[in-house]
């Protein structure tokens, strides 16, 4: 189903896909070393891959919150990441005159999922010729997404994915309802599970966003369980020092464990 990306590998396996990586990008060091552990792991494992980085964070909660290390130099990491390696890269934009500028360096444009109602957003991501993954916003049912990809269609683009991160659950928590992937797989699009953003635990007094990272292979059991096509994991070699999003992102030490055991459930389930 990602036959519109022509630099990823391992597509004939059967497996699930992957789109992994830190929340956001650090510096070249640490995203390379992260790029080309889980790269081995997922070459292993015959599972294809678009590795993800975040080259700015526009949505933090407190405004001294870390949000990037500089648009250009975060991009240029993602692109030296591709070229090195060979694979595709999947990054959010938050702006739509952001959009062609981060065409230029990665082949996926994320939207956010407070942003997947903006228009003009998605419209600028589709006419980049980019493939657009569009969360889906914690506020909204899955039926509803196919407007999103009905957006991005009518600009010419069939390039859509639509991952799923749960939805809002009282003021502090989030709740994911599984009945949403095989509605939103209806509208002819890969479906991917977000496994570390649906375990967020959001508006915390202290100003900085919890998680329950334990529960991170219980969520992507259970999607893989119902057929999800893919799935979004954050992961870091050092989640409680990471500059964004520490609280609900996968010990990078886990993540070959735990897609072992998952391919085990696609495998059960085919």
């Amino acid at each position: 189903m990602l036959n519109y990306l022509n630099n990823i590998k391992n597509t004939k396996s059967g497996n699930f896909f992957l789109m992994a990586g830190p929340c956001a990008i650090e510096g070249e060091d640490i995203a390379m070393r992260i790029a080309e552990k889980i790269i081995t792991i997922t070459d292993k494992l015959q599972i294809p891959y678009i590795f993800k980085g975040s080259y700015r964070k526009a949505n933090r909660s407190k405004g001294s919150s870390f949000t990037g290390i500089g648009d250009e130099k975060a991009l240029k990491i993602l692109e030296k990441v591709a070229r090195e390696f060979g694979v595709p890269t999947v990054t959010d934009i938050h702006e739509s005159d952001e959009a062609a500028m981060a065409a230029a360096y990665v082949d996926v444009l994320q939207i956010p999922a407070f942003l997947c109602r903006q228009t003009d957003l998605l419209i600028a991501a589709a006419e980049t010729g980019k493939v657009v993954n569009v969360k889906k916003g914690q506020f909204l049912s899955a039926g509803s997404m196919k407007f999103a990809v009905e957006k991005i269609k009518e600009a010419g683009n069939d390039k859509v994915i639509l991952t799923d991160r749960g939805n809002t659950f009282g003021y502090q928590d989030l709740i994911v309802d599984y009945r949403g992937l095989p509605e939103m797989q209806s509208f002819g699009v890969p479906v991917v599970m977000d496994c570390t953003h649906s375990l967020q635990q959001p508006n915390q007094s202290s100003g900085i966003t919890g998680g329950k990272p334990e529960l991170i292979s219980t969520i992507a059991k259970a999607a893989i369980a119902v057929g999800a096509d893919g799935l979004f994991i954050e992961t870091h070699p050092d989640p409680a020092n990471a500059k964004s999003d520490g609280a609900n992102m996968l010990h990078l030490d886990l993540l070959e464990e735990t897609l072992t055991k998952l391919i085990r459930i696609r495998q059960a389930i085919l």
